[in-house]
């Protein structure tokens, strides 16, 4: 199959900045890697030698997130101390393992296997760096990968722990490329939805395609990691159906969870529906630490219904909808850069019993949290699309952005010369300018999550949020916990007390 395609303005956009944003992590990455601190990965202990030898390692054991095999791993490091008057002469440092170890090391600047002759000065350190690359089995599940570092010197040896934790996994590498006709290039590789493992987890790089009159079936416990330049892209035609449990829902996230990077965003690109794709579903599903969590610009009604999922740290927006149809229940849509929901160029849009919340600590948001547009472009550029309906029923929107206007967490962008019909129904808003597009709404006032800096949007038992919600509006019987929603209900993805 070859896809043959007019890309969009926006996705040039949108990879670009990407690419910009990859960069200045990549950025922070080295920055990280020469601190004398060490990741989360690694805790403090001093170690004592035998015979008088005396070394201080800061960590007891160098312990990897799971490391998928064939892939190789992120770099961990130690600090190994001598906090004695005297230099320390080490015969030499090696793995235990030898050869056959899964681990590598790279010992002050020396990669060789067996590192002879090592002096430490009186009151001085060097560093050890470790990667871990594992061989394929059998086994789908993950599996444990031991080895120690060996430090020996005449006076006495000392063993340092390596763990890692293998994972088989399916691999989807690029093997078709795009040239647009700016001379970008876009890698791809087409899925065979037919022959999809659900017995093990996926790792995507570059474009991988649902293609023309596919579709890809996702179920409870299904779990796609994405590379850097991943993107998940449902083609003309294509549909993704992602139907997951409470238990075990649907996973699309990014490769790196070890400390800060567990829910860093930017990680990886976007699921695309793109222009054509139809009948796309996600239901009890997660979608982090990406770009974007879903880039839908498809007119098929409805493009993409999507509920009971979290969309959470996404370094652009959570949901960018453009010229498309959605309609999502019970969602927690949060931490994004720029907004958790932009339904621009027009389209049809419905959201019930949802939370948009907005704290993102990475960088000053300058946009609010909800944009809400019937157009696209600017000046002699500016596209005109109605906005047919963006409706939003015992919904809260609220984040820490106020404006240089202090209008709040919605931004109104309405252009003469094509429809926009925008709705707010028993919803809590953070807005000054809502007021001709709401119903028996709350404004301005604090719905009281229980920890919006550590993602916790469960309400209070004080919050304004709870029984103010519209019944008629609950088309699902359980919350996003999977508890049973009340009567009136709480505003929100959550019923209060629905996290006890």
């Amino acid at each position: 199959m070859t896809c043959v395609i007019d890309i969009e303005s926006i996705l040039l956009t949108l990879f670009s900045t990407y690419v910009n944003y990859l960069k200045y992590l990549a950025a922070i990455a080295v920055a990280i890697l020469l601190m004398p601190a060490l990741t989360t990965s690694c805790t403090r202990e001093d170690v004592m030698l035998t015979d008088g030898f005396e070394l201080t390692f800061s960590c007891d054991t160098v312990a990897f997130d799971t490391v998928f095999t064939a892939m190789g791993s992120t770099t961990r490091q130690v600090r190994v101390y001598n906090t004695g008057s005297q230099p320390v002469q080490l015969s030499s440092v090696t793995l235990q393992g030898g050869r056959s170890s899964r681990f590598r090391l790279n010992v002050d600047g020396d990669t060789s296997m067996i590192v002879r002759n090592l002096e430490i000065g009186a009151h001085d350190s060097i560093f050890i760096f470790i990667q871990a690359n594992i061989n394929p089995n059998a086994s789908n599940a993950p599996f444990l990968v031991e080895d120690a570092i060996l430090f020996n010197s005449p006076k006495g040896s000392q063993r340092l722990p390596l763990t890692a934790y293998g994972r088989n996994a399916v691999y989807h590498k690029p093997d078709h490329t795009i040239h647009d006709a700016d001379g970008n290039t876009y890698p791809y590789s087409v899925i065979d939805c037919d022959a999809w493992d659900h017995t093990r987890p996926h790792v995507m790089m570059g474009y991988a395609v649902v293609d023309s009159g596919c579709t890809l079936h996702l179920v409870a416990g299904d779990e796609l990691y994405f590379a850097n330049d991943g993107y998940l892209w449902v083609y003309k035609d294509g549909t993704l159906d992602a139907r997951g449990t409470a238990e075990q829902p649907v996973l699309f996230t990014s490769l790196r969870h070890d400390g800060w990077y567990d829910k860093l965003p930017g990680q990886w690109g976007y699921i695309w529906l793109s222009d054509g794709s139809k009948d796309n579903v996600l239901d009890w599903a997660v979608v982090e630490n990406g770009y974007a969590g879903l880039f839908v610009n498809s007119t098929h009604y409805p493009t993409l219904t999507i509920s009971n999922t979290r969309v959470e740290n996404h370094s652009l927006a959570g949901v960018l909808g453009q010229g498309s149809s959605i309609v999502g229940d019970n969602l927690l849509v949060d931490n994004c850069g720029t907004a958790t929901i932009v339904l621009q160029y027009g389209g049809r849009y419905q959201f019930s019993n949802s939370t948009f919340a907005d704290y993102y600590a990475y960088e000053s948001r300058t946009t609010p949290s909800v944009i809400l547009s019937n157009a696209y472009g600017s000046g002699a550029d500016l596209q005109l699309n109605g906005l047919q309906q963006a409706t939003f029923r015992n919904c809260i929107i609220y984040g820490n952005y106020n404006g240089n206007d202090a209008s709040g967490e919605i931004l109104f962008d309405y252009r003469n010369g094509a429809a926009y019909n925008v709705v707010f129904d028993h919803c809590l808003l953070k807005s000054t300018l809502a007021a001709p597009f709401a119903t028996s709404c709350i404004t301005n006032q604090d719905p009281q999550f229980t920890d919006a800096t550590a993602q916790d949007y469960h309400l209070k038992a004080t919050s304004p949020a709870i029984a103010q919600g519209d019944p008629s509006f609950i088309t699902l019987p359980n919350d996003l916990d999977n508890h049973p929603r009340a009567i009136p209900p709480t505003i929100g993805a959550f019923e209060v007390g629905s996290e006890d």
